[in-house]
């Protein structure tokens, strides 16, 4: 049978991969439960306000994300991050520092203590540690100093994962900074080692800037959509279920000779009847968190000086909120002149609690965090709207491994099967984006 892929979900990870089958020449329908493609991702644009709703940017991290939108640039544009907005900021002692760029700021910084600054001078010489296991909690004290995981890993945890260092395990959570220690001994060394390393041509093309796409990510989602054609994509997809049959996967009565699965584990277990209990255990206990998503707009920006990429809140100052981020500082057109657009997250598996209250309780407690923080006397915003994500983000733990193997089990089982999203390969825009561009380059190869 001439190769026929389908494909179960139509976010991010899922259309990517449609795309380049269909590019390929190779015959593909893909197949999403609810009446729009692109998943989590949208963008609404209301009385001058352009919000986001789930992630909100992206990273250039790696050369499939660039090759995407150099394939997609007759159907929409990239936007980088503006240059004002390079600088992160962390709150603690009840204001906002800057987190450091550079030798000096990184000494004078208030965010760490004076022995840990000291303590980073021996990093490159402490010995790699020998537990592929060990949590980022530890990690981080064992090279840098507790007050670096306080002030600067915690939040930044919180800001891509919303997540707890004491239970995500670096080895799947970040393998490259992982790596940085197993491959070259230190975190230091080996960035230092990396940066003078020869570079490849497409080495050359990744810049790590952060970026979206003008008139929101939406327009990403709608470029590939058109590319793969409405023919080729059903929605409304209730109770779909794939079964298996002398090789052949069986979708909606038509025949397959592959299935990619982009879903997330509840819906890998309604959808795939053939997959047994034992088969999915080990993929079923995946962790997520859930994030409750804030748009909140100022046609009048009267708050602190907003020109920087955003703020991220560490667990150890007890507040309600993860961090904010300066949508309309970060990239062009996203308020009213003078105005400003704030993205505030709140939840994640250290305050699940909020995730359940009341829509007015959390806006409250959102608005007495975000007056403090931002040095408004009244708070009146013109925009503000709450989006709720049970399963928003994966958890990488110890499990991951057991999660992995169930995986690459599977797929051996039941040939032309990809199990596929964020329950392996990474959590971020650029990590979907890399694992259907492989697994497009598999099926067609």
């Amino acid at each position: 049978m001439q190769k026929k892929v389908a494909i179960i979900g139509a976010g991010i990870t899922g259309l990517v991969t449609a795309f380049y089958l269909k590019k390929n020449g190779v015959d593909v329908k893909v197949f999403e439960k609810q009446n729009r493609v692109g998943g989590v991702i949208n963008s609404f644009s209301e009385n001058g306000f352009i919000f986001e709703t789930g992630p909100n940017s992206g990273v250039l991290s790696n050369i499939e994300t660039v090759n995407l939108f150099n394939d997609l640039s007759d159907y929409c544009e990239i936007e980088e991050a503006d240059e004002t907005s390079k600088k992160r900021l962390i709150w603690k002692n009840n204001k906002w520092n800057a987190l450091p760029s550079g030798l000096f700021t990184a000494i004078s910084t208030p965010l760490f203590t004076f022995s840990d600054k000291i303590r980073v001078l021996g990093e490159p010489f402490r010995k790699k540690g020998t537990n592929p296991h060990e949590n980022l909690s530890d990690m981080v004290k064992r090279r840098l100093g507790k007050s670096f995981l306080d002030y600067a890993i915690d939040p930044f945890i919180s800001g891509i994962y919303a997540g707890n260092t004491d239970y995500l395990i670096p080895k799947y959570a970040l393998p490259k900074l992982y790596n940085l220690e197993q491959e070259y001994g230190s975190f230091i060394k080996g960035a230092i080692k990396k940066q003078k390393e020869p570079k490849t041509e497409d080495d050359k093309k990744i810049t790590k800037e952060v970026f979206s796409v003008k008139g929101g990510l939406v327009e990403l989602i709608n470029a590939l959509a058109k590319n793969i054609g409405e023919e080729n994509i059903k929605t409304n997809c209730n109770n779909l279920e794939v079964k298996f049959e002398d090789n052949l996967f069986i979708v909606d009565n038509e025949k397959y000779t592959n299935v990619v699965s982009t879903v997330n584990t509840q819906a890998i277990k309604e959808v795939f009847s053939f997959l047994g209990e034992e088969e999915l255990k080990n993929i079923l206990n995946l962790k997520y968190a859930k994030v409750v998503e804030a748009a909140i707009g100022f046609n009048n920006w009267e708050g602190n000086d907003i020109k920087a990429f955003g703020g991220l809140v560490p667990g150890k100052e007890k507040k309600n909120i993860l961090g904010v981020l300066f949508m309309s500082s970060i990239f062009e057109n996203r308020a009213p002149k003078n105005g400003a657009l704030l993205t505030v997250f709140a939840g994640g598996t250290k305050r699940e609690d909020l995730f359940n209250l009341p829509e007015d309780e959390l806006k409250e407690l959102i608005k007495k965090d975000l007056q403090e923080m931002m040095g408004l006397k009244t708070f009146k915003p013109d925009l503000f709207k709450l989006f709720y994500y049970e399963k928003a983000i994966a958890q990488y733990g110890v499990d991951t491994k057991e999660r992995i193997s169930a995986v690459n089990n599977i797929q051996d089982k039941y040939k032309g099967l990809f199990l596929a999203g964020s329950i392996v390969n990474g959590v971020g825009i650029a990590d979907r984006i890399k694992q259907a561009t492989d697994i497009a380059k598999q099926i067609c190869s």
